[in-house]
């Protein structure tokens, strides 16, 4: 493939793994804590400890199922990538629909045992297919041209993950007060468990189809020479070479101040959306305007593309986050008023340029650094190095929760209610997590991707070099 141009077909199938990679996680990432907190009544703390433990157990499963795929041998048409994203893709796709079946007297247990469940089987799905992707296509070129493929079909993943729950669950939480109504408040929850777990299964179609086209008529493996494995540390020694790689956790805590961003506007915004801009009934709404910010970043692609032609990867990252700083800016002065509700649209159609940004440079950026330590070390690591990474961004994940935990509690919502103490304080906590904490991360981003030193003439000079090993190419 290495010789050959990459088809259109190609591409495009390559391009359906969004759907198991990034719909699953969007949709866990938007509706999970949203389900947990306010539709199933864990308390702040439950969640907040659930998702610690979630942490402390990535420490184990994202490290060493990166390293577990480098040292796994290619066993025939199976490959060695494939063989791990075979295994995963059924359970993956059934989580979609477990998620969200709980059962009774036992939702804290069970909360804690499937996001476990679900952390494990995405991260061996995911880290085997950021692995195949700089192995398949192995130039700057090929790498761009199928990468605007796959971010325009991110963005596609993602809007299905917001939208298509919203079209099912209405409301998206609960908004009768059980101490006022209790049969009614008890109705509407069951009511709302159940069109969560229907939306759900049509997510768990559309993944299992993608996954299906994108294993067994995209994914191609070289044969790996027998010496080239060898070559391949142990765990423990992949894990300290990847930690010495200083380009690389440079690379690794920009992305994981990214994805801090990602996360919390994502898991906060249902909430934004029906306590500050009082979108109380027509959920769909919710998923509208999310849909648009993820409409305009794919199509802001390929304007991401020319801007990185004439200015480069880092620069052009840079600018687009802070470009995404200031189109958060507005949204803590909108409101529960028409015009706001309305206002917030446009908003969020400027916020798609920044989160176009994001989603551009990140993989090239880790392109090269897999690049740059396949020339020190004389062969290609991408599934440690995405499975470090993996492990790291998932922090992304329990630095948003803490966030929400510390702000909720302090705003008086430590457990779920439709009518709060005081609706203003609220409101302030959650527009704080909306722009405050957000911005704050994103500025850290700048500040790690300013002193990332990858860039320039010594990529150039990287890029020169990797030309004269073939032998780190796929065949």
């Amino acid at each position: 493939m290495s010789q050959e141009e990459v088809t259109l077909k190609k591409k495009i199938l390559f391009a359906t793994s969004s759907f198991p990679d990034q719909l699953t996680y969007q949709a866990f990432t938007i509706y999970v804590f949203t389900f947990y907190f306010a539709v199933v009544h864990l308390s702040m703390v439950e969640i907040w400890i659930g998702f610690i433990l979630w942490g402390f157990w990535n420490m184990i499963n994202d490290p060493l199922l990166g390293a577990l795929s480098e040292r796994t041998k290619q066993k025939a048409k199976l490959g060695k990538r494939k063989l791990y994203l075979i295994i995963s893709f059924i359970p993956l796709s059934l989580m979609m629909i477990l998620l969200f079946t709980v059962p009774a007297n036992i939702e804290f247990v069970y909360f804690i045992i499937i996001i476990f469940t679900f952390e494990f089987f995405y991260t061996m799905f995911s880290v085997n297919t950021n692995a195949v992707f700089p192995e398949m296509f192995p130039t700057e070129k090929k790498r761009g041209s199928v990468n605007i493929f796959i971010k325009s079909f991110t963005m596609i993943a993602v809007i299905m993950a917001s939208l298509i729950p919203t079209l099912i669950i209405d409301p998206l939480v609960p908004i009768i007060d059980p101490l006022v109504d209790p049969i009614g408040s008890a109705a509407e929850v069951a009511g709302i468990r159940s069109m969560y777990i229907i939306s759900g299964v049509i997510l768990f179609l559309i993944v299992l189809i993608m996954s299906l086209l994108f294993i067994f008529f995209s994914v191609e493996e070289k044969e790996e020479d027998v010496a080239v494995f060898e070559k391949r540390p142990g765990f423990f020694e992949s894990i300290k070479i990847t930690f010495s790689n200083k380009t690389f956790i440079k690379f690794t805590f920009g992305n994981m101040l990214i994805w801090y961003c990602f996360n919390i506007l994502l898991t906060v915004f249902p909430l934004y959306g029906v306590y500050v801009l009082g979108i109380t009934e027509g959920s769909l709404m919710i998923g509208v305007t999310l849909m648009i910010a993820l409409l305009s970043a794919a199509i802001f692609q390929p304007i991401q593309s020319k801007i990185r032609a004439k200015i480069g990867t880092r620069k052009g990252l840079i600018i687009g986050l802070s470009i995404w700083i200031l189109t958060l800016f507005p949204l803590i002065f909108l409101s529960n008023s028409g015009i706001s509700r309305t206002l917030s649209l446009v908003i969020f159609f400027a916020i798609g340029f920044g989160l176009s940004a994001a989603l551009f440079y990140i993989d090239l950026i880790h392109g090269d650094v897999i690049d740059q330590d396949s020339l020190k070390f004389g062969v290609k690591r991408a599934a440690s190095y995405y499975g470090v990474n993996a492990f790291i961004h998932r922090f992304s994940t329990i630095l948003g929760i803490t966030t929400i935990y510390f702000v909720f509690s302090g705003t008086g919502w430590s457990t779920y209610t439709p009518i709060t103490n005081d609706l203003s304080l609220t409101i302030l906590g959650i527009k704080a997590l909306i722009f405050i904490f957000p911005a704050i991360a994103l500025v850290g981003a700048i500040v790690c991707f300013k002193f990332y030193d990858l860039h320039g003439e010594k990529l150039q000079n990287m890029r020169k070099e990797l030309e004269q090993h073939p032998e780190l190419k796929p065949r």
